[in-house]
């Protein structure tokens, strides 16, 4: 069986999470890691072995990239691969109006490249999607709540660490309950620094616009970092004509591997589609998952 070539681009929480599911995929086989020049030794030293550089020209084997970078990235790096002839899965975590401009932004450089995108490939957006998908298909009419946490929220504490002055950010998502969120925020700054342009700065930022947002200063975040959390989605809603359907999706997970092992299953799909740009909503759910289609079907079905 011929293996499908991935190239990791980014090696933090989350490209960690897609080394690991990559290495133990029957299907794949891990051509490299592409880092930023200033950690290429020390990826070198955690993956003694695979081929870790800066160009992604270096890695002529690659059939799908994963992009482990952080979200505002995401739009240059994706249109860049694609036009190097890969196949690009992405955990892009806003949602609304945010994910359907990207995917009209990497639309045209899908098809002229003849390329496949995957965007919002993580648990939420990602498979959280699916599952609100699911429970509108059994209660097409209601309310669906998703209560995140408690647990660290990634895009947000690297939206937080790329603000000047801050050396180092955590921050965790409470839930408050019917989809309303509460973020902590816990801030290391560098000397000098004002700690009150830094929450001035927070504030603005559109990853905080919801909910309340509290802000901390400390002086080592690292003691504060735990990469877990979860979500609780709540549906009730009308089937048919009938009233008071419930229904209830709780998980609690280790986010940096929940994601990185969703972003792999997602290159499988990848190589299933037509050229394009997709979201996990649009995909057939067999196509995330290893083995013959019809042995998975007459297993899960």
């Amino acid at each position: 069986m011929k293996k499908i070539g991935i190239v990791v681009i980014g090696y933090g929480h989350v490209g960690k999470g897609v080394v690991s599911a990559v290495e133990v995929a029957p299907d794949m086989e891990l051509k490299g890691i592409m880092e930023r020049p200033a950690a290429i030794d020390r990826c070198k030293e955690e993956n003694r072995g695979v081929k870790v550089s800066d160009k992604i020209d270096d890695f002529p084997d690659a059939e799908v990239a994963i992009l482990a970078i952080p979200t505002r990235q995401v739009p240059r790096v994706a249109r860049e691969v694609m036009f190097k002839g890969l196949n690009t899965i992405d955990s892009f975590d806003l949602h609304g109006n945010e994910l359907l401009k990207l995917k009209e932004e990497l639309k045209q450089t899908a098809h002229e490249k003849g390329q496949v995108a995957i965007i919002a490939a993580g648990w939420d957006p990602g498979t959280d999607s699916m599952v609100r998908a699911t429970l509108e298909i059994m209660a097409p009419r209601g309310l669906t709540y998703t209560n995140f946490g408690p647990g660290m929220s990634m895009g947000h504490t690297v939206a937080v660490k790329e603000i000047a002055g801050v050396e180092d950010a955590l921050v965790l998502t409470i839930p408050v309950d019917t989809g309303i969120h509460r973020r902590m925020v816990y801030i290391q700054r560098y000397p000098g620094t004002s700690f009150e342009d830094i929450c001035s700065e927070i504030r603005q930022d559109p990853y905080f616009s919801n909910g309340e947002t509290f802000i901390e200063d400390t002086d080592d975040v690292s003691q504060l970092v735990d990469v877990g959390h979860g979500v609780r989605i709540n549906r009730k809603g009308i089937a048919g004509k009938t009233h008071n359907q419930m229904f209830s999706f709780d998980i609690r997970v280790t986010n940096p591997a929940v994601t990185g092992q969703v972003m792999v299953s997602s290159a499988r799909a990848s190589m299933r589609l037509d050229p394009g740009v997709y979201t996990m909503v649009e995909i057939p759910p067999v196509y995330f998952l290893a083995g013959d289609q019809n042995e998975l079907i007459a297993k899960l079905v």
